[in-house]
């Protein structure tokens, strides 16, 4: 039996610090900033359940709160869940805070949990984490403000799984998601989908004194120069996904900073496993071997990226295989695989879009690789509107744009597991499940980190992904911002920066 225990601590995030003038000063109220992501479209949602870009992140932790939330070392710490704990990590028992209200006025009950935990289950929602909701055998109500969580089996990150935006506490029974009611830092002053989020300091959040912040705008942007261009010009005073390429740019102006987060933030070449061209394993070893890592990393990245070896789990997670021999840049190996496949002098369309960071540059680098060895590759540039909801995992060949997840298990059971909506390739891999849920129940880490070391041997072997780097975070802003702090996870502190950041005088 294990002993019982409180919230657990996620993995280490080698994150870098923020400018030193970021940590001087004492928040003060009051302002109004104008925030740029790089995704907007008429899917745009209110529903965290249906959050699936960095843009519906930032609107559900503007929004929604919480059970848990990560801090910059991927930690679970306390949310609208005063504690979590376990004795065998398959039951949880989960007590909330008191006091906490939504934006409508109705008191925080354990009720609003139990719906909240248990409504990505139902196929009609379309949740985008039903996989890792699966493994919720059930939720009840012990008490007004407690929950018990029973698992189908062991999971030690629970407490950090629960603090993806997906699993934002909603009102019980809430199914009409054209408006907000969370109990997050701001509440809802206007939404036009595809088009601005305005939001409104929350004068009842559970954490007293924030957020700072009267007023907040999210917009997109989807072209990175203009993005920087609304920057430099004060249209706007943050923008999250700022190119390597701008970064002169925007240290050379004086009322300008940049922050980078190392991250395991992956642009990857997705070859959908259920086509016959793309799910053909020569043809996916030979695309894996036309990926120059090291141009990438120094000509698109200007350096702000780690190489590596088509494998999802980062050098920052405590997990990570670094036993896998580099799969090297080879055009001859290429084409081995290539002929093998029957596919040279075949012409095959691939889709690259802006929303999925450097895509159209990484397209461009492998067309001409691709060319010297009679491989025939039509770059298609779509536009970033709509182009998750439109080509992502629609044809053989697109890019994808995954950010961390705190843990191996997370990454796994969203993006890899045979059943999850957004494994990206459709590759399937009985085996890959089986060990998935071998690896949650056991109590041993040298077997669970052996576990996950083959899973990502089987994906670098047969995965249809090809992952060349992993991309550091940036971000601009406005210098009179302060509060900002790396997160992993994602741009803006992980998405979270409206509770956090306040304007200087």
């Amino acid at each position: 039996m294990l002993s019982r225990r409180g919230l657990l601590g996620g993995m280490a995030a080698g994150a870098m610090l923020a400018p030193a003038d970021q940590l001087i000063g004492k928040p003060r109220t009051g302002g109004r900033i104008r925030v740029a992501g790089i995704v907007a479209s008429t899917a745009d949602t209110l529903d965290p359940a249906k959050g699936g870009n960095s843009s519906d992140y930032m609107r559900i932790f503007l929004l929604y709160s919480g059970l848990t939330q990560c801090d910059g070392a991927l930690r679970a710490t306390p949310g609208l869940a005063e504690t979590i704990e376990t004795d065998d990590n398959i039951v949880w028992t989960i007590r909330l805070r008191r006091g906490v209200q939504f934006h409508n006025g109705k008191s925080l009950t354990a009720d609003d949990v139990v719906y909240s935990l248990l409504r990505h289950k139902d196929p009609n929602v379309g949740s985008k984490v039903k996989a890792v909701a699966e493994q919720f055998a059930g939720a009840r109500r012990v008490g007004p403000l407690e929950v018990e969580l029973r698992l189908t089996g062991p999971n030690p990150d629970i407490p950090i799984i629960l603090a993806q935006p997906q699993f934002a506490i909603v009102e019980n029974g809430r199914r009409d998601f054209s408006v907000a009611n969370g109990t997050g830092p701001f509440t809802l002053k206007s939404f036009a989908p595809g088009i601005r989020t305005i939001v409104r300091r929350n004068p009842n959040y559970w954490k007293p004194g924030k957020p700072y912040l009267d007023e907040i705008e999210l917009i997109a942007i989807p072209d990175e120069l203009s993005r920087v261009n609304a920057l430099l010009s004060g249209d706007v005073q943050m923008v999250i996904a700022v190119s390597p390429g701008s970064v002169k740019r925007v240290k050379a102006s004086s009322s300008h900073l940049i922050m980078e987060t190392k991250s395991g933030l992956y642009t990857d070449l997705v070859m959908r496993q259920d086509h016959p061209v793309t799910g053909n394993p020569d043809f996916v070893l030979g695309m894996k071997h036309l990926l120059d890592r090291d141009l990438i990393k120094r000509a698109l990245f200007r350096g702000y990226a780690t190489i590596a070896n088509d494998q999802p789990i980062s050098p920052l997670d405590p997990y990570y295989n670094p036993g896998i021999p580099q799969r090297a840049f080879d055009p001859e190996k290429a084409k081995f695989y290539l002929k093998r496949s029957g596919l040279l002098g075949t012409r095959l369309p691939v889709y690259v879009s802006p929303a999925a960071t450097m895509s159209v540059d990484m397209g461009s680098i492998l067309q001409e690789h691709a060319a010297q060895i009679g491989l025939k590759l039509a770059i298609n540039r779509v536009p970033s509107d709509g182009y998750w909801s439109t080509h992502w995992m629609r044809h053989p060949l697109t890019f994808g744009n995954i950010n961390q997840r705190p843990t191996t298990d997370l990454m796994f059971s969203l993006f890899f597991q045979s059943k999850a909506t957004e494994n990206e390739a459709g590759w399937k891999n009985p085996k890959f499940d089986k060990m998935l849920i071998e690896a949650r129940q056991t109590r041993d880490q040298a077997l669970r980190k052996a576990i996950y070391g083959e899973m990502q041997w089987m994906i670098h072997r047969t995965g249809g992904i090809g992952i060349p780097v992993f991309i550091s975070l940036l971000d601009g802003y406005d210098r009179r911002i302060r509060g900002l702090q790396p997160v992993p996870l994602g741009g803006l502190m992980g998405y979270t920066f409206g509770e956090h950041v306040w304007l200087d005088a």
